[in-house]
């Protein structure tokens, strides 16, 4: 499996090249008062509002600097029945690398959204994000409203 290789802090992440739409540079999304501290705001996206989840803070780290491999991940995710754009910012994109096996685990319980560990064919382990998990069905309300539509 092809994976796309990000840091949060010193560790690296990985989000399944499947699952990425677009991979856009980084940009000022609108703030979202009331919105959990991990969720960056909202992106216009060729006028289609798109959230945006800041990887690093939804992991407990602070915010990093936006630095010129700073890039916003776009995924879709499932949300009301039906398939939502989400915005992932993510820090020190360092491109697609191939995973050298399977997973190693199952992931992380208290943690829905980190899948299974595994070893990049670079080596080095490498924790896999799962997009349909990242989002508590309250926080996805809260950003979709209960039609699925971007607040």
């Amino acid at each position: 499996m092809n994976v796309l290789v990000f840091h949060i802090g010193p560790e690296r992440y990985a989000l399944p090249l499947a699952a990425v739409l677009r991979v856009l540079p980084a940009a000022r999304p609108k703030t979202l008062p009331g919105a959990p501290g991990y969720v960056a705001g909202l992106l216009d996206l060729h006028g289609e509002p798109v959230p945006v989840i800041d990887l690093s803070r939804l992991a407990g780290s602070p915010a990093d600097a936006v630095r010129y491999d700073t890039r916003i991940l776009l995924v879709d995710l499932p949300v009301a029945g039906q398939l939502r754009r989400l915005g992932l910012q993510a820090e020190r994109v360092a491109g697609v690398e191939a995973l050298a096996d399977a997973p190693l685990d199952p992931g992380v319980l208290a943690a829905p959204w980190l899948g299974a560990v595994a070893r990049g064919a670079a080596g080095g382990m490498l924790q896999l994000i799962e997009p349909a998990h990242l989002l508590a069905p309250d926080v996805a309300a809260l950003l979709f409203g209960a039609s699925g539509e971007a607040a």
